[in-house]
């Protein structure tokens, strides 16, 4: 805590004077006084922020893909099941292999096909086995990714907050190898310890909103599978034998 507040009365020192036309605190001015410890951090952070890009990108384009697919596998697949066409609808599962239902209708049609008109309670439990590890499947599926852009999230200001550290202390010593304690001579630190901050944050905001829209539609996801496992299995459960 004593660490922030000396940060940011040194900052607001050092507003004043730059107002004043007395130092420069420009990025460029920054990035050129940076030490090797913050260009170090800076250069994790980039990563770290291009891969969380990369799993929001892959992640958004899977689950629309996903929901696209299941609203349109939903309709058809009742429609063949009120049929009793039970091989076009395995068959239709097939052409939907990015729809999550359709994976675990998958499971459940070809669990009760191979048991053929046996409708016991032995063979109905088989088949929610089978509904019930699909599922599983599936959703770990759909989470990949997501424990990356969670510790990115929670790490990203704690690597920005270790540039600030070191920041601080190249401005220290700065101010000691000057001999002057004026705010002129840290204001390339203070700025350094600014610059890595603001990074880290910028890195980890956007992991966060991620993550929790992420685990939020898997949630649904999950929630929709179960039903239609339940419901794929009251439908066969009253048919007649």
């Amino acid at each position: 805590m004593t660490l922030f507040v000396s940060l940011f009365a040194q900052t607001t020192l050092l507003l004043q004077n730059a107002g004043a036309g007395k130092i420069n605190v420009g990025w460029r001015a920054a990035l050129t006084e940076m030490g090797p410890v913050a260009w170090a951090v800076l250069i994790v952070l980039l990563i770290m922020s291009i891969y969380s890009l990369a799993v929001i990108f892959e992640r958004w384009l899977t689950f629309r893909a996903t929901a696209r697919q299941s609203r349109e596998f939903v309709p058809k697949a009742a429609e063949k099941l009120r049929a009793a066409e039970l091989e076009g609808a395995l068959s239709l599962t097939r052409e939907y292999r990015k729809s999550h239902l359709a994976v675990v209708i998958n499971s459940g049609l070809q669990e009760l096909s191979a048991s053929g008109s046996d409708r016991s309670a032995r063979q109905m439990r088989k088949a929610k086995r089978a509904l019930r590890r699909a599922a599983a499947i599936k959703t770990a599926e759909l989470q990949r990714g997501l424990s990356s852009l969670a510790t990115i999230g929670s790490t990203a200001p704690f690597v920005g907050l270790f540039g600030t550290v070191f920041g601080i202390i190249h401005a220290f010593e700065k101010m000691n190898e000057s001999g002057s304690p004026g705010v002129a001579s840290v204001a390339g630190g203070i700025a350094e310890a600014l610059y890595t901050t603001a990074f880290g944050l910028l890195v980890a905001i956007p992991a966060v909103w991620m993550f929790n829209y992420f685990h939020t539609r898997v949630n649904g996801f999950a929630v929709e599978m179960k039903n239609s496992a339940d419901e794929l299995m009251d439908f066969f459960a009253n048919q007649p034998q």
